[in-house]
């Protein structure tokens, strides 16, 4: 069922074309991370560069389920966290020091997406982080990062390290505590986020099975390359969005208001 919409006026008319598209797609990385049931109630976040800015950013209103967002209801922000536009949310304050530190280092990222999904966090806590037992695996161990819990990330002196175990990849795990990816796209972005949790589901099931048959080296170090080949040089997140967004239209309305 669709969620009910919130009285929260429309914000279409007040931004120029290309940061109401970003919007729209945000809601529905929002949106999509529900449907997938790797939401943590209100604590988790994603967020998006507004186009045509260096620190300026959308990111959700703390408070809200993420079946409940919409294009509007974003907040934008700057690189100190106060909010640009009238909202009557907050934001959430772990939520931008995560994703400030990863914006301000890395402008390739249009999007960061987090989560504190129950199979993430489970393999986030085993010694040996990703193992590779399957075809998804194989793209996420070819960059793949680890950052040690340190806890709740609210103190401005964890994102230097925070951004050093990041590094250059798109894959990050955070220890004891979640997933996160990054996006040239916010299509990007999910479709890193789809792969990562399912490595996580998949580890976690063939964990409590028999003795696990391991992905040879050999095959991981081509992974970039036959990535490239399955999608035709397209990347997941351009084949698979329009797609998902049909997904949202029928199951989860609203979220382009």
């Amino acid at each position: 069922m669709a969620a009910p919409m919130l009285d929260l006026p429309s914000r279409r008319d007040q931004v120029d074309v290309d940061e109401w598209r970003t919007r729209v797609d945000l809601a529905a990385a929002y949106r999509l991370v529900a449907l997938f049931k790797w939401d943590d109630l209100v604590f988790t976040h994603i967020s998006a560069r507004v186009p045509g800015t260096e620190d300026q950013f959308l990111i959700n209103p703390y408070g809200l389920m993420f079946d409940e967002i919409t294009a509007s209801s974003l907040i934008k922000v700057d690189q100190q966290g106060s909010k640009l536009e009238d909202s009557p949310f907050p934001v959430n304050p772990a939520g931008f020091t995560i994703h400030s530190a990863v914006h301000a280092a890395r402008h390739d990222a249009q999007c960061v997406l987090h989560t504190h999904s129950i199979n993430g966090i489970a393999v986030s806590a085993q010694r040996d982080g990703v193992l590779p037992l399957s075809q998804h695996s194989i793209f996420v161990l070819a960059s793949l990062g680890y950052h040690d819990y340190e806890g709740v990330a609210l103190r401005d002196d964890e994102k230097p390290r925070l951004v050093r175990d990041l590094g250059d990849k798109t894959y990050l795990m955070l220890r004891n505590h979640g997933l996160l990816t990054v996006g040239a796209t916010i299509a990007d972005a999910f479709l890193a986020m789809y792969f990562f949790e399912a490595v996580c589901t998949i580890q976690v099931r063939a964990q409590a099975g028999g003795p696990l048959v391991p992905v040879h080296p050999e095959i991981i170090a081509t992974a970039r390359e036959q990535a490239a080949g399955a999608t035709r040089g397209q990347g997941a997140g351009a084949l698979a969005w329009p797609g998902l967004l049909r997904r949202l239209d029928r199951l989860s309305p609203g979220y382009d208001r």
